[in-house]
């Protein structure tokens, strides 16, 4: 599904990229982890064509994401509150999406309907702009976007930030639903060790830009990722 080559990214001649390979199938529930500075953010502004590479490419189901924009309609994502649009009202936001995905309001409101355990009845039917929602309900908003359309590929940044614990475990159990059962490749990246390890089948480590372990989940993944972190290198 996503086909990564020597790519790499620079910045007034620093490296912060380096991958000169990695394979993501479709269908993989995939974990991106890495402490700030690791090139987790720009990995996935790549992804999204936001940045273009130093060198290499990234292939998105067979489209060369720098030299095309046909990645686009299968390809959704929520990186952080600047990709909403703080004046419109939630409903109005995601009837917009829906435009650009072509689907009418009885398709959205038919996948909203979905959700009302996930909004906690604290977005929808309020008349607030997204600039006046909290930090927690902006995400929200923004992660039930990303699945307007029927998108095969879904990138998120961060995701559990901000959100409440019973938000979490419904965002956790979201986003294994999605690949599981209706076989959507989706990206996570996070500093949360545990839900990440919870979410996702594979997790890739970035330190520097580089990659430095290559997981598949089980049991024994989360103590690993954490001795790792802690500098305490299992033998």
């Amino acid at each position: 599904m996503i086909s990564v080559s020597q790519l790499t990214k620079k910045y007034n001649n620093v490296q912060v990229l380096n991958i000169e390979h990695l394979e993501i199938p479709k269908g993989q529930s995939f974990g991106l982890v890495g402490n700030n500075g690791a090139g987790k953010t720009t990995f996935f502004s790549l992804l999204l064509d936001l940045i273009q590479p130093s060198s290499g490419y990234i292939n998105n189901n067979d489209v060369l994401v720098h030299e095309s924009e046909a990645w686009k309609p299968f390809t959704s994502s929520f990186i952080d509150e600047s990709f909403l649009i703080g004046y419109l009202t939630a409903e109005e936001y995601f009837y917009f999406i829906g435009e650009l995905r072509n689907q009418n309001k009885a398709d959205v409101d038919k996948l909203l309907s979905n959700f009302q355990d996930f909004f906690h009845d604290e977005i929808l039917g309020k008349k607030k702009y997204l600039r006046d929602l909290s930090k927690g309900n902006q995400k929200k908003a923004g992660i039930v976007a990303a699945l307007i359309g029927n998108p095969e590929v879904i990138i998120l940044d961060e995701p559990f930030a901000n959100l409440d614990p019973t938000t979490q475990i419904r965002l956790k159990q979201i986003l294994k639903d999605l690949a599981e059962k209706q076989g959507v490749t989706i990206l996570v990246s996070s500093h949360d060790l545990m839900h990440v390890t919870d979410v996702c089948e594979r997790i890739v480590v970035l330190e520097k830009g580089d990659i430095v372990k290559d997981l598949q989940t089980s049991e024994a993944t989360l103590k690993e990722l954490e001795q790792h972190f802690s500098g305490q290198f299992m033998v």
